[in-house]
Formats: structure tokens, sequence, C-alpha cells
């Protein structure tokens, strides 16, 4: 992906995102609009796909359901009406167990689940502003993927409705996740061997 490109100057809403005519893609994070035509790496993509597929094995048959970017999930503040939101993400992958939350345009409310998979242009704002906002919309579960480290950082929120001290695991583990009992996410299918 190249720099990351910001409309700092003024302030959206996913009104002003729908009206926006051009071939590339953007997120809205609390009003500021991020650049985010993709240019994702060999890797980046292959950790995608695995990560999908083990995801989407596990809840096959079930109410939840599996997204992969680019898919819209606005995250309001509170009752706003769709147009006024001001925060519309494309994590990397989403799982949403609430079918309420799911429409044609995306997922209105926070997924249960969010992965990111941090390239240079991203990680910033990954570790950093989305963290903050997952946070705040009450994203019961956030993981950001390092591909070059090969290590999965867990994120769960705690009862205080705050992501608590992250676990951390490396490309030789499994990681139970403990929001969706019985899934475990075997990690060196997905860093590779």
């Amino acid at each position: 992906m190249g720099p990351l490109a910001e409309k700092k100057d003024e302030l959206f809403t996913y009104g002003d995102y729908l009206r926006w005519d051009d071939d590339e893609r953007w997120e809205l994070i609390d009003g500021i609009a991020y650049n985010m035509t993709p240019d994702p790496s060999r890797f980046h993509q292959k950790i995608s796909l695995e990560l999908i597929l083990q995801l989407g094995n596990f809840f096959r048959n079930t109410s939840c359901e599996v997204y992969a970017a680019p898919f819209d999930v606005r995250l309001p503040e509170g009752d706003e009406a769709d147009e006024a939101v001001r925060t519309v993400v494309q994590p990397d992958i989403s799982v949403i167990c609430d079918q309420s939350k799911l429409d044609d345009k995306g997922c209105k409310g926070s997924p249960d689940l969010i992965v990111e998979i941090l390239s240079p242009a991203t990680a910033r704002k990954d570790m950093k502003e989305k963290f903050v906002r997952y946070e705040r919309a009450g994203v019961k579960e956030y993981w950001i993927v390092d591909p070059s480290g090969k290590i999965v950082t867990v994120f769960k929120r705690s009862n205080e409705g705050l992501f608590g001290r992250p676990d951390v695991y490396g490309k030789e583990d499994r990681i139970n996740v403990s929001i969706f009992e019985g899934l475990e996410v075997e990690l060196l299918s997905v860093f590779g061997e």
C-alpha cells in the first residue's frame, strides 16, 4: 500500500463517504478520511486468506458471518442516522454474530471480532486510532497481525469495557478464541513454515 493519504482539513460523515465517486477506497475514523487504496503484499493476502478459511470453516452453518475487506463497518456513537455516522472502517477481517447489525451496506455496530493485518502504511493507524475506536465501539476481541514478526497480538474486552493486557502469539502457537467456544486458530499455517 502506498503512503496513507489523509484529508485532515475537514471532518466527514458516512453520507459524504457514499457520495465520493472515485476508484479509491476510504475509511473514516471520527470524521477524518484515510485513503485505503489497496496494494497489499502477497504475504498479507496469504495471511488474510488462511485466517478467513479457518474462521469461515468454524462458523459454517452458524449465525456468525465472516467478512473480508472491502467490507464497510459503520461504528455509530449512538443512535444517529446512517448518513451522520463519522466512523466507517474496512477491517481486514470481521466476524459478526448479531444478524441485526448486517444490511446491504455492510455492518452497523461493532463486530464481535476484528482482525487487522499490519502493513508499513497502516501500522500506526491500526495500532492507535483504530484500537481506540474499536475499544470505544465495544468490539469484543481485536487482533493485530504482524506479518514481519509473525506474531498476533490479541486484545480482549475486560469487564470494565476496555481492552485488557494483550496476549501475544507466535507462529508455532494456537489461539484458543475465548469469545467463541471451541474455536482454535492454528498460526503455523497462517504464517507458513
